[in-house]
């Protein structure tokens, strides 16, 4: 990697972020779609249960090396910090909230990865990094629902929970970087999921008591479909893209690039499922991709190996 020229590897290396948020905003979207007519946690464990399935197919396959030792314990804890509490936390706060609004709440997420990378990591953040990052900020800031009139399309009890997840994924993705170097992003991710479904198995029976087995059996298929779907895309494809990335960038880089997710999110979700933002809302949109932009675009030598 080193021999590359400095600009291919920073492409090729981020490439895979760009995948993973690709598959994060449209897997939103699906998510949606399926909560209509599947509780949450009813949800959460069918689409881990599928995304496990896939992804130790894939690694039996492949024959890939599991981490082993005591490396096994920690790693898979992780994966109850997210996508196991994360996700259970997004799942229930976008029942409450619309699909548009969900992506672009996980926008905040690169700002808490970026303090806490420094925090933790010791990662060097630059003005241009900072500035950028500020930009985003005040993004999130209007499309959260504090400008007049920005509110009207979710619950902010909705958006205090899916903020709940960000934290999580944020403290997740910080402890991974590491890990991820010594271990292959496709072991790592299977191994974290199988402890999130544990998790997942064993909050679920509090829903079930309120929901019962008879609803369930009477969900349609079509909606059990867009659950796989959206379990594979959502959790397997988009985490062990994200993970690859993540093994060859900083934290604090990788995270920048999740602000890609509302792109797509948005755009499924007004292409699918007819939901529109509030003026306030598109002035955010605009912020925080224009700060995307800023990432992409802005030479990061910093980030790239010697």
């Amino acid at each position: 990697m080193q021999s590359r020229p400095a600009r291919l590897w920073f492409m090729t290396a981020l490439a895979p972020l760009g995948v993973a948020a690709a598959c994060w905003g449209l897997a939103t979207v699906m998510t949606k779609a399926a909560l209509s007519q599947i509780p949450p946690l009813t949800l959460l464990v069918a689409q881990l249960a599928v995304s496990l399935a896939f992804l130790w197919a894939i690694v039996l396959a492949q024959r890939a090396r599991m981490p082993a030792g005591r490396s096994l314990l920690p790693l898979g804890l992780l994966g109850l910090l997210n996508p196991g509490l994360s996700y259970t936390l997004s799942l229930l706060g976008l029942r409450l909230t619309t699909a548009s609004m969900s992506t672009l709440l996980w926008a905040a997420e690169p700002i808490v990865i970026l303090g806490l990378a420094w925090l933790i990591l010791r990662e060097r953040l630059t003005p241009i990094l900072l500035a950028l990052s500020a930009l985003a900020v005040a993004g999130v800031w209007l499309v959260v629902g504090i400008a007049p009139g920005a509110a009207q399309d979710g619950s902010l009890v909705g958006n205090a929970l899916i903020l709940g997840g960000v934290l999580c994924c944020a403290l997740y993705t910080v402890l991974t970087r590491r890990m991820v170097a010594t271990f292959e992003p496709l072991a790592l991710v299977a191994l974290q999921e199988t402890f999130a479904l544990a998790w997942a198995l064993a909050i679920w029976p509090i829903e079930l008591r309120s929901v019962g087995l008879p609803s369930l059996a009477a969900i349609p298929a079509s909606a059990w479909a867009w659950a796989a779907l959206s379990g594979i895309v959502y959790y397997a494809l988009a985490f062990w893209f994200f993970l690859t990335g993540l093994k060859a960038v900083p934290a604090s880089l990788a995270g920048l690039f999740i602000n890609l997710t509302p792109i797509f999110g948005i755009g499924g979700a007004y292409i699918f499922l007819g939901e529109r933002l509030v003026a306030w809302q598109w002035m955010g949109a605009i912020l925080i991709l224009i700060a995307v932009l800023g990432v992409l675009g802005w030479p990061q030598r910093e980030s790239v190996p010697a």
